[in-house]
């Protein structure tokens, strides 16, 4: 029995230190591409949408008693194409991504990956 006990501690622990480690990529990770937007000029440059994205996360809780809730997010992105024919694809807010269509020229304003705007020209 304390063989058991051994190893199962060692084992919880290890996922522990596992798991610990991974969340603390991810909030480095995080910390570092905030920081170098930061950093980055804010740039307008002429562009085009040439295409959208909708990626779509789901998680399931058990609340207790069999009972299930679950939780779906959204996620938005747009990919612009510049006059270099060069592409960035940006993260947007729901509401944006639904402002902007493929097709549309304007002018983009973004700091480092951080979308920040879209002014879209009039039809010529």
């Amino acid at each position: 029995m304390a063989l058991f006990d051994v190893t199962f501690s060692v084992l919880f622990f290890a996922v522990f230190a596992v798991v610990l480690v991974v969340i603390l990529i991810n909030v480095v990770g995080g910390v570092r591409e905030w920081h170098r937007n930061n950093r980055s000029p804010v740039l307008d440059v002429e562009a085009a949408v040439v295409s959208k994205q909708q990626d779509f996360t789901t998680h399931i809780h058990d609340t207790g008693g069999g009972a299930m809730h679950h939780t779906t997010q959204a996620h938005y992105y747009v990919t612009f194409q510049f006059h270099s024919n060069d592409r960035l694809e940006l993260s947007v807010s729901g509401q944006q991504y639904g402002l902007l269509s493929e097709g549309d020229v304007g002018t983009l304003t973004f700091q480092g990956s951080r979308f920040l705007g879209f002014r879209r020209h009039p039809a010529c």
